[in-house]
């Protein structure tokens, strides 16, 4: 079927589940489609809401509208039933995050449309050590730009020791 055919849908990963093992934790279904670039965005890390804590113990990956800027992710196709578990993951139901549509120039696909996330109430906030080396190893894995991938790890984090989401995807894979 293609990508975003009725048994379908197009996903843009720009944090922590550009990673493939973080992704399948809940999205089994996920299959790697492309890299793509989202312009007129920049990547900002933080909580949904004042004082908000999750199982990253730190910022998060979010995108905002920021023209001439660009964001750089993974375009992964997953089977409709998992858009409610991807909707999960992401809080839709507590109000973290909202879908979005956006146009994604895919690296071999041209331009697609792709549903994506942006966190509402955001407060930047840097994100943990492990958190920020999930989102690196998605990128390193997916083959991202290098400037990209090093801006990515030029991120200053929050300096989290102890346990975190990081120890879930390990243990997952093991």
């Amino acid at each position: 079927m293609a990508p975003g055919g009725t048994g379908t849908f197009v996903y843009f990963a720009f944090g922590s589940n550009m990673l493939k093992e973080r992704l399948h934790l809940e999205n089994p279904s996920a299959t790697y489609l492309d890299t793509g670039r989202l312009k007129d965005y920049q990547l900002d890390f933080g909580v949904w809401g004042r004082g908000a804590e999750n199982s990253w113990h730190g910022g998060v990956a979010t995108i905002r509208e920021s023209p001439g800027s660009e964001v750089w992710g993974v375009v992964w196709t997953l089977d409709r039933d998992h858009q409610d578990t991807l909707d999960k993951q992401e809080g839709i139901h507590v109000g973290i995050y909202s879908p979005l549509e956006v146009r994604v120039e895919s690296s071999n696909h041209g331009e697609m449309l792709c549903r994506t996330y942006q966190m509402n109430n955001f407060h930047a906030r840097p994100p943990s050590p492990q958190y920020k080396h999930v989102v690196c190893c998605g990128a390193e894995q997916n083959g991202l730009p290098d400037d990209y991938v090093g801006r990515l790890h030029a991120v200053k984090t929050n300096n989290y020791v102890g346990p975190s989401m990081l120890d879930r995807i390990k243990m997952h894979n093991n």
